[in-house]
C-alpha cells in the first residue's frame, strides 16, 4: 500500500527535476530535467495550479511517500535518480 500525501508547499523539487515533453506555458517544447519550469513562482509554486492550461503530467502527479521522501531535498534527490534511470 502506497502512502498518498501532501505537497509540502514551497518544495517545487516535481517542477525542476523531471524533464516534461509536453509544453508548458512559457516553454512551449516543454523543459528539459534539472530545469526549473517558468511557473514556479519566487516560493516554489505554480502559478498554473487549477488552472486548464497546466500540463495533464503536472496535474496527475501526487504526491507520494515513496518519492517525496522527508521534504524537499529527499524529494529531489529521489526525482533526479528516477529520472537518471528513466532515460
Amino acid at each position: 500500500m502506497r502512502l498518498m500525501m501532501n505537497c509540502e508547499p514551497g518544495c517545487g523539487a516535481c517542477c525542476i527535476a523531471p524533464s516534461i515533453t509536453t509544453p508548458i506555458p512559457g516553454m512551449p517544447k516543454g523543459k528539459p530535467a534539472g530545469v526549473r519550469c517558468v511557473q514556479l513562482d519566487d516560493n516554489n509554486l505554480c502559478r498554473l495550479f487549477g488552472d486548464p492550461s497546466r500540463p495533464a503530467v503536472c496535474g496527475n502527479f501526487k504526491a507520494d511517500a515513496d518519492i517525496c521522501g522527508s521534504g524537499s531535498q529527499q524529494a529531489m534527490a529521489n526525482l533526479i535518480e528516477l529520472e537518471q534511470l528513466t532515460q
